[in-house]
């Protein structure tokens, strides 16, 4: 499979920037989707759009074998009402975009692997959820849902369209974890709201391993929960990350703390939502985890555990 050529938008993203690595490490080729006025350079195999006016070189997509599509605005700022739109429009557009050219294509790639995100599920609580479990309600579960119905056009020709539903990926170069490792280390890190919350997470080595899984195995399609087997409540990751640096973690950020921080949805729908999410799919169809439990893939993100962007 290493002669395969792989389309990758959101190239420079957390995610983005550890699968270019790692494909490239096993010898594939991999032609980036970049927008004509960013600041590096577009290699041969780089494919060029833009998402503002619509338009992408659908001559240099031809022939590819795999698309990832991981491109999208950043969710991790204040929700205001023109924020929302660019979020939505990133995602929803974007995706419209990449399935409606892929479809036009003379020789079309056999798969798509669309970014996604566990926020479909909505505020679950304590239950369990799988791919199979019904959408919830909220900003994010709307998002999400108009998000993957957004690949329409790739599923009507019949490439096979697989929906990475992504977690919270721990890796310590960015993302939540990034974010909150300064504090930890300082012995500021606490638990946040009710700490009941369920949270579920995914080391950044098994998210790569994830989409290299669902692009080489013809049987995955539609659906796919990227998350570690071992979901853990807030106070459990609060814990584990205080021990994985070596500090206390006696502190604790009430709720309505939150809310004035982060804006009420977005507090609610993010640090303070509750979703224990179940990765059936991927251990149906054989993907073995790196990273199952969550000291390990703390101790990797902090590179004591092996190197968390390779797989």
């Amino acid at each position: 499979m290493a002669d395969m050529r792989v389309l990758v938008s959101g190239s420079h993203g957390l995610i983005g920037n550890a699968l270019v690595r790692t494909l490239r490490t096993r010898g594939y080729e991999v032609g980036r989707l970049v927008r004509r006025h960013t600041k590096s350079p577009a290699g041969p195999a780089d494919v060029s759009w833009d998402l503002g006016s619509g338009t992408v070189d659908t001559r240099a997509m031809e022939g590819a074998d795999a698309l990832v599509h991981l491109a999208g605005a950043s969710l991790a700022r204040r929700w205001s009402s023109a924020h929302r739109e660019r979020v939505r429009d990133s995602r929803v557009d974007g995706t419209s975009q990449l399935a409606s050219a892929l479809a036009h294509l003379d020789r079309p790639p056999a798969v798509m692997v669309s970014g996604s995100a566990i926020g479909y599920y909505g505020d679950r609580g304590d239950e369990e959820v799988t791919e199979d479990s019904e959408p919830g309600t909220g900003f994010l579960a709307d998002l999400v849902r108009a998000w993957e119905a957004a690949t329409a056009p790739a599923e009507k020709v019949g490439i096979r369209v697989v929906h990475l539903r992504s977690g919270i990926v721990q890796s310590a170069a960015g993302g939540a974890l990034g974010k909150q490792l300064p504090l930890f280390k300082l012995g500021l890190g606490g638990q946040l709201g009710p700490g009941r919350q369920y949270v579920s997470w995914i080391a950044l080595a098994d998210e790569v391993g994830a989409i290299l899984h669902a692009i080489t195995h013809d049987s995955v399609k539609g659906a796919l929960n990227a998350t570690a087997p071992n979901p853990v409540t807030n106070a459990d990751y609060t814990r584990v990350l205080g021990a994985a640096v070596g500090r206390p973690t006696l502190l604790r950020v009430p709720s309505p703390v939150l809310s004035l921080a982060f804006g009420p949805e977005m507090a609610r729908e993010t640090v303070l939502i509750s979703q224990r999410v179940r990765p059936a799919r991927l251990e149906a169809t054989g993907y073995q985890f790196r990273h199952p439990d969550l000291a390990g893939a703390l101790d990797a993100a902090l590179g004591r555990g092996g190197d968390a962007a390779t797989t």
